[in-house]
């Protein structure tokens, strides 16, 4: 059994509704810090941090869109978050209050954190690695990738996972490379998965209106160009995280393909 529930604390002039799962137990665990995509914290994104909650792992999925999703609203999505990510003090100050609640969590284990991030918020827990977070991993998913210059990451001692699909326009396989070449310039110890065939956002499930899934690859709702669902991927994905945690901060990896 896992417990759940929702923490707000106030950043950026908003109030944010972050997601706080833990594991079965009274602790320490390692802790994770996960970042949520540019549509906002939606379920897919608490499912993982429950997900890793039953793989042992303290999980707080922060927020940066205070409580609001922007399903079906790319323009609205673009205008929050696109200032955001030219603003690398802006992301710094969002990414280190949730990781002050993470942190203040009782039972999270200081020693062992890992981080995870999906599009904006791959790039929001980048800034908080490049400016000395000790997180032994990170695992980004089609991040915003900053300059890729290698002085950046010299004091960087985890090991990076950088995932995205061969057809991402946003997140494209030469930017994940070019920064993985800093890295790698830099002494980081990382690895980089290229999703043939798969589209930005390739772990969305397109819903209905009522949240049950069209059982087809294209959303119904508006979005940016160049999102696509590919569920053979999304769980290779997936299986590469629990992968890199498992290696890297003690928790046992496995159970399968998730859905």
């Amino acid at each position: 059994m896992i417990a759940t529930r929702e923490v707000t604390y106030d950043i950026d002039g908003l109030t944010m509704v972050g997601y706080m799962s833990r594991p079965e137990g009274g602790g320490p665990w390692p802790a994770v810090l996960l970042g949520h995509d540019g549509i906002g914290l939606d379920d897919y994104q608490r499912g993982r941090a429950d997900d890793l909650a039953e793989h042992g792992y303290l999980t707080f999925a922060m927020d940066y869109h205070g409580g609001r999703t922007f399903f079906g609203e790319p323009q609205a999505m673009l205008d929050r978050v696109l200032p955001l990510l030219s603003d690398p003090a802006r992301m710094l100050t969002i990414g280190q209050a949730a990781l002050d609640v993470l942190l203040a969590e009782p039972g999270a284990d200081h020693n062992q954190l890992a981080t995870l991030g999906y599009g904006g918020g791959g790039r929001i827990v980048l800034e908080l690695a490049r400016t000395g977070v000790p997180f032994k991993a990170l695992a980004v998913v089609h991040p915003g990738l900053p300059t890729p210059r290698a002085e950046d990451w010299t004091n960087t001692d985890g090991i990076f996972l950088l995932c995205t699909g061969s057809e991402d326009p946003i997140c494209t396989p030469a930017q994940v490379l070019t920064f993985s070449s800093a890295l790698q310039d830099a002494g980081v110890d990382w690895r980089a998965h290229i999703y043939g065939g798969a589209k930005h956002a390739f772990w969305a499930v397109p819903a209905q209106p009522d949240g049950s899934p069209t059982g087809g690859t294209d959303h119904l709702d508006p979005t940016v160009p160049g999102v696509g669902y590919h569920a053979a991927h999304a769980a290779r994905a997936w299986l590469a995280v629990l992968d890199l945690f498992s290696e890297s901060i003690g928790a046992a990896a496995g159970g399968g393909l998730p859905s």
